[in-house]
């Protein structure tokens, strides 16, 4: 029998393939004292103050990484404040306030700072809850999306991040050059022959810009240690800079300030008026002309774009958290902090600039902070610092996101090289070296009014992603999502996706459109290759939030059978012997519940822990390998009936339970291992392979997981008398039954390969009574549909034929022949069911005839049980005859299975004549329908 039987008390060690596989199989080892696998406590007796010590599993790459690891010993201040607030000043802060009062005036740009810190918090808040639910290693914005929201979002998002670092970086770069061409280029300010210094036009500027590049390169192989140890200074003269910008504001006497050299109106002025009423209410409104740097048109989308890149280093200290002494701490505090102070000073400037500023001025110079500044060439210092440590900052940011992306594994072997380009003291300079080669690409563009849009749409995609990670593990309500940090809400979150998102399509609606893109192609990659990952899936947790949701809000009392569907219970002995069973079920079930059900035989007290729970692994498997969509529910009984009640009672859950119970057949036959049929194995391993063979992991859990088929020398295990009960238990339980038998004939790769039609056959009469049993009965009309819904299926559907047997006896009259065909037409018609009626009569019908006169009894209706003993074995031989001569092409057959009987001493016979019934037949399927399933009302 193909079906339910106990298996082996033993599975094997196996191989131990995947995270999680290996997560149980270790559960079975530690046993029912022992903690976790993955993080296992032991008391320490040689020690005398009893230290609890730590037992973690750890990888081989994890071992490499760690032996290699950089100390961890930057604070909040120093790791998080600091380059948060230099890469959010950057160049915007003394290069580009001016430019946005002027365009747009004091009031829009306040509105545009309020927004851009708008979006900003609401990241920075999702930020914070998602740093303080578990311990940040390196990777930083990287390391927390793709923990949250599995390895499918997060390298995705990633790659995004990776990106918008790339062009930050260039960004900051040619900020710094422009310093150096308005200061030191021909005409420069600070020149005492303005005839004179560096030449400026063509290809100069991506020179200067290359060289800067290289600096931040070369501090990058140092190493970012290097860089954290004087981002202080450089902070230091950034707030003596800004010192000075606020009191030459008040010390500063009214005059004209020269245009810059790069200005079509080179030779103009405009004045510098202090502090005047009359000024402050001129630069309120702004005027929009085209930007002097690059010739464009202006408005607000475009102006918020420069700005907001004033906000977008907030990923700056996260992106440190590798090196960070704790970093569930230092990334709250330190980034909102960073948040509040930037964003008043940005809001002190803007006033400031618009009090003492003539608009023409703030037009036409976008550097006159410098010129009236006491102290001129700090302006350009502090300029300079700030634009170098942004850079620096976003460059290191870069290569560390790529190189945990790598680490992680994300995209296999691609990123192999960066993995393993780690310095001993756990510099990563491969992941360096391709971030600058990048930067050095996106450099070509030379403007950085060109740039920045490009910069807000990435940042603004990664911000909607870090978002979407915080909403996305609220709403699943996963009970270990509990972060330290408070203030946030998934409302919060959503509300910053909003935001993001539609701030990137008003920016630049084509390049928002081309990021999504890439990065729903990254994703479906990365759903596609990775099959496994430790960090967990946040589709599942939401997953399974919803199905909880509307499995509530199944309710069975409101079933209707216009919207019925097969929900399979599939009772599987021994996967080696039915594989072909169960890929064929798959088909037959129309998108219903699929349940392989197995019963174990054995009692729990007899063992050391449940024997059921290590199988679950290699079915699981199974499942994947046969490509089928179906649950798995294994149980352990005294006895296989005993079992089987336990799956048919409970298998399911809610208003999703199974409908109809399959069984395999119950006979002496030998099995067949369909496992190689089915192309089950990774390769084609023998029964003699070992571990040591080369087998792929998986295909060697499911050798070692079943026993092997029955052999033809021995009995089935499970006693007619069982079985029959069994198939009785089934109709009790108001489940439909089906036998199934042959199934090993069964080929559907060959099926979807024929070119030449075949047949899936209907015989909806119970041979047993013909003469009482009618084609319309239920169990007649739940045969027809069952056959049907496996005809909808696409590969039948196309390379079978519905055939529905009608037969006649010799003694009707031709008119109640054509009575019958024409009443089975017209149900066919009302129910949908497109199929080929053939009517069997003459010499095949005679045999219908050949039953000795007290073979059926007398009865009031279809469903009374018959005496089996008297059902002749001639007729049932002839009625065999019968189905072989009309089946030389067929696929399947579908019979009337007849209820079983009660009595013990008529099993033998029931099992007997259904044996006759389907011997030698092509795969052939027993139905009993209890269930109405058809509707002919719209």
């Amino acid at each position: 029998m193909s079906s339910i039987n106990e298996s082996s008390s033993s599975s094997g060690n196996g191989t131990r393939f995947k995270s999680w596989l290996r997560k149980e199989a270790d559960m079975q080892r530690a046993g029912a004292n022992e903690h976790s696998p993955l993080l296992r406590y032991r008391l320490d007796s040689a020690s005398d103050d009893h230290n609890v010590e730590r037992v973690t599993e750890t990888s081989s790459a994890d071992v490499q990484t760690r032996g290699h690891a950089q100390p961890k010993n930057l604070t909040t201040f120093f790791g998080v404040f600091v380059p948060c607030v230099l890469s959010m000043f950057s160049v915007i802060l003394f290069l580009r306030v001016g430019y946005a009062v002027g365009e747009s005036g004091l009031l829009q740009t306040l509105v545009m700072f309020a927004l851009g810190y708008f979006i900003v918090i609401l990241t920075v808040f999702s930020v914070c809850a998602i740093s303080t639910n578990g311990a940040i290693e390196g990777g930083g914005a990287y390391f927390m999306i793709s923990r949250a929201l599995g390895p499918e979002f997060g390298g995705s998002i990633g790659v995004m991040f990776f990106i918008a670092n790339v062009f930050s970086s260039a960004l900051y770069c040619i900020g710094f050059v422009e310093a150096i061409s308005d200061n030191f280029g021909t005409g420069g300010s600070l020149l005492v022959d303005h005839q004179a210094g560096l030449p400026i036009n063509d290809w100069w500027p991506f020179l200067y810009s290359s060289i800067v590049l290289l600096f931040c390169l070369v501090v990058c192989l140092i190493g970012a240690g290097m860089f954290a140890r004087t981002s202080f200074f450089i902070f230091l003269i950034v707030m003596a800079t800004l010192i000075t910008v606020f009191v030459s504001f008040f010390t500063k006497k009214p005059g004209p300030i020269n245009f810059p050299h790069n200005n079509h109106l080179s030779n103009g002025s405009a004045n510098y008026t202090g502090f005047r009423l009359d000024t402050l209410k001129s630069n309120l409104y702004g005027e929009l002309t085209p930007d002097y740097t690059t010739g464009l048109d202006v408005n607000f989308l475009v102006v918020f774009a420069v700005l907001f890149n004033g906000c977008t280093g907030i990923m700056a200290g996260a992106n440190m958290s590798g090196e960070l002494k704790n970093p569930g701490k230092a990334i709250p505090l330190g980034t909102l902090g960073a948040c509040l102070f930037t964003g008043l000073i940005y809001a002190i400037v803007s006033f400031l600039v618009s009090a003492t500023c003539s608009q023409d001025l703030l037009l036409n110079n976008y550097g006159f902070l410098q010129q009236i500044n006491i102290f001129p060439p700090g302006v350009v210092v502090g300029i300079l610092v700030v634009s170098l440590s942004a850079a620096l900052t976003t460059l290191i940011g870069a290569s560390r996101v790529l190189h945990a992306i790598a680490k992680d594994g994300v995209f296999g072997m691609i990123l192999l090289p960066v993995h393993k380009g780690v310095t001993a003291g756990g510099n990563p300079i491969v992941a360096v070296l391709v971030s600058w080669l990048l930067v050095q690409l996106v450099l070509l563009m030379r403007s950085l009014n060109a740039i920045a849009p490009l910069v807000t749409i990435f940042f603004l995609l990664s911000y909607a992603a870090t978002n979407l990670a915080c909403m996305a593990m609220d709403v699943a309500s996963a009970p270990n999502f509990r972060p330290s940090f408070r203030y946030f809400s998934w409302h919060t979150s959503l509300l910053g996706i909003i935001c993001c998102l539609v701030m990137m399509f008003l920016v630049n609606p084509m390049w928002g459109a081309i990021s999504i893109v890439v990065f729903i192609v990254l994703f479906l990659i990365n759903s596609f290759r990775i099959s496994e990952s430790e960090w967990g899936y946040i589709t599942q947790a939401l997953i399974f939030h919803q199905v909880r949701k509307y499995l509530l809000r199944l309710d069975a009392r409101k079933d209707h059978v216009k919207f019925w569907r097969p929900q399979m219970l599939l009772l599987v002995a021994n996967p080696r012997s039915c594989c072909e069973l169960i890929r064929f079920v798959n088909d037959m079930k129309k998108s219903g519940l699929y349940i392989l059900g197995h019963v174990k035989k054995g009692n729990l007290d007899e063992s050391y822990a449940d024997p059921v729970q290590k199988e679950y692994p290699a079915w699981i498997v199974l499942v994947e390998k046969l490509k089928v969509k179906a649950f798995t529910e294994l149980t352990l009984a005294s006895t296989i009936r005993e079992g089987v009640q336990h799956l048919i009672r409970i298998s399911g859950l809610g208003g999703m339970k199974p409908n109809t119970v399959i069984l395999g057949f119950h006979d002496n036959a030998p099995s067949k291992d369909s496992f190689e049929k089915c192309r089950v194995w990774g390769q084609s391993p023998s029964f003699g392979i070992t571990e040591d063979s080369g087998i792929d992991e998986e295909s060697g859990l499911l050798m070692n997981a079943f026993d092997p088929v029955r052999p033809s020398n021995s009995a089935n295990r499970l006693s007619v008398e069982e079985y029959v009960m069994i198939i009785n238990d089934s109709i009790r339980l108001r489940k439909n039954v089906c036998l199934t038998r042959h199934f090993s004939k069964f080929d559907r790769d060959a099926l979807a390969a024929s070119k030449e039609p075949g047949f899936v056959d209907v015989w909806p009469i119970n041979f047993f009574k013909p003469e009482t049993s009618g084609y319309l009965d239920t169990a007649c009309i739940f045969l027809l549909q069952l056959a049907c819904v496996l005809h909808m299926v696409r590969v039948w559907r196309k390379h079978t034929l519905l055939r529905v047997f009608l037969c006649t006896s010799e003694d009707e009259e031709p008119a109640v022949v054509q009575h019958r065909r024409e009443k089975l037409e017209g149900f066919l018609n009302d129910v949908r069911i497109k199929a080929q009626i053939v009517t069997v009569g003459k010499q095949n019908v005679n045999r219908l005839a050949v039953m000795r006169e007290d073979s059926v009894p007398s009865t009031d209706h279809g469903h009374a049980r018959l005496v089996y003993s008297q059902v002749s074995s001639s007729y049932i031989q002839g009625v065999n005859d019968m189905i072989k001569e009309q089946s030389t092409k067929t696929v399947v057959t579908f019979c009337y299975l007849p209820l079983p009987p009660t009595d013990s001493s008529q099993q033998p016979d029931y099992i007997r004549h259904l044996d006759a019934l389907t011997a030698d037949l092509p795969p052939t399927v027993l139905v009993h329908g209890i269930q109405e399933v058809a509707c002919t009302a719209l």
